[in-house]
């Protein structure tokens, strides 16, 4: 079992910067890939990116590659996600996700989820 909590979401005008940060519960949480995903209104969620278990690998989605950032500290049980030059199409629900098993990279999924945290980003 891990419970993840999402923070750090908010309005930011376009061209700006966020950092989220999501908490994970459990002493495991090294043994653990994790990702991003978002969901805007009327909109399939969507795989932004994801960091294997020890920080030492990232893959993003095109539409971010080159302006977010994943990182972790595992010290902290914390994975953030900073995000740069943002523009409106970037607004959506942001979700943590934790795999034991498999890169959300690869199935575009995963085993747990946080509650989301809402970012708007204006024109």
């Amino acid at each position: 079992q891990v419970q993840l909590v999402e923070s750090g979401g908010g309005l930011v005008q376009a061209g700006g910067s966020l950092r989220l940060s999501c908490a994970a519960s459990g002493r495991t949480f090294s043994n653990y890939a994790m990702g991003w995903f978002r969901q805007a209104p009327g909109k399939e969620r969507e795989f932004v990116g994801d960091i294997n278990w020890s920080g030492s690998s990232t893959f993003y989605a095109n539409s971010v590659k080159g302006r977010f950032t994943i990182s972790r500290d595992n010290a902290k049980n914390t994975v953030y996600l900073i995000m740069n030059n943002l523009k409106p199409e970037d607004t959506a629900v942001y979700y943590c996700a934790a795999d034991r098993t498999t890169r959300p990279a690869v199935t575009k999924s995963a085993d747990y989820w946080g509650q989301g945290t809402q970012v708007t980003v204006s024109s």
